[in-house]
């Protein structure tokens, strides 16, 4: 059995990823609640509910942070909506499982691009302008579709298509994702109820999760304004890999005996990563200014 608590700490948890890193907030929460005895089906419609209140408080809380870039917003938000109502009405008998493969391959080669962009530059200079609508709309579309259809993934197919066209900083990016993907829910969600009713959603969980998500906003969009973009965009980036790694061992019926030693090195080389460009932002923040002001002169800062 499950506890109120375990469920709210569940949301909590998600969020806290999502927020702070731009997706994961689906699979996170699914994942820990199945963990504690939630039956799949139970744990994927409540998740998609609770969104509704955990995506608003995000939205909210990276406004205030200043983290939101409300053009490319009004750029992408509404045809994620579409492409999330469709997928969860029109299209909800479709099985995505022989295009998830394919489209986590393409993530998986976005996230190495990604991850390798912020790992060589010790200052990173974005692209001038905005993503533009020819870009956005279809980007917005195919997320919504996959984030209805597939359980979750409007965050880890806009995320990273959005830090590889390199013209937005990584927590605008997040700032921005998190705040469009309210529309997206309340879409997905009006389209579910529309398809299964209400008698589909476990309110003893809905609430406590939406709760937990609620509390962690706020910290969320503080860690992805505060976080230096050099060290967000390795996190983002490994990441990335990380969770499309696991999707393609999984399609492909990879043993658990490859699968759990595999995850454990990419892991192990994740963490690493992260803490020495940390620790290369560290030592350049604490050094003389004589040294700093040489080495800025040398870099392009943005």
């Amino acid at each position: 059995m499950y506890g109120l608590l375990a469920v709210a700490l569940a949301g909590f948890g998600a969020q806290l990823v999502d927020g702070s890193l731009g997706m994961g907030y689906g699979l996170t929460s699914s994942t820990l609640l199945i963990a504690i005895g939630l039956a799949p089906a139970v744990a994927s419609a409540s998740v998609h509910m609770a969104e509704i209140g955990t995506s608003a408080a995000s939205a909210y809380s990276h406004a205030r942070m200043g983290n939101v870039d409300k053009t490319v917003l009004r750029r992408i938000a509404l045809p994620g909506a579409i492409g999330a109502f469709a997928g969860a009405t029109v299209l909800s008998g479709l099985s995505t499982q022989a295009a998830r493969p394919w489209a986590s391959t393409l993530l998986l080669i976005l996230g190495f691009y990604v991850l390798f962009r912020f790992i060589r530059h010790r200052t990173v200079a974005l692209k001038r302008g905005r993503p533009g609508t020819r870009f956005l709309a279809p980007l917005g579309l195919i997320g919504g579709f996959v984030d209805a259809t597939g359980g979750g993934g409007w965050g880890p197919v806009t995320t990273p298509a959005l830090l590889a066209n390199g013209r937005m900083a990584p927590n605008r990016v997040i700032g921005t994702m998190n705040a469009a993907e309210f529309l997206v829910a309340v879409a997905a969600s009006a389209g579910f109820i529309l398809g299964l009713g209400l008698s589909a959603i476990d309110w003893r969980v809905l609430l406590p999760l939406m709760v937990g998500g609620i509390i962690a906003a706020p910290i969320g969009a503080w860690i992805a304004h505060r976080l230096p973009m050099r060290i967000m965009g390795v996190t983002v980036g490994g990441m990335i890999i990380f969770t499309n790694t696991f999707t393609l061992l999984k399609a492909f019926d990879v043993p658990g005996d490859i699968v759990t030693p595999t995850l454990i090195v990419l892991g192990a080389i994740w963490v690493y990563l992260v803490v020495a460009v940390t620790f290369q932002h560290l030592r350049k923040r604490n050094a003389p200014p004589d040294a700093a002001s040489d080495e800025a002169s040398r870099e392009v800062s943005v």
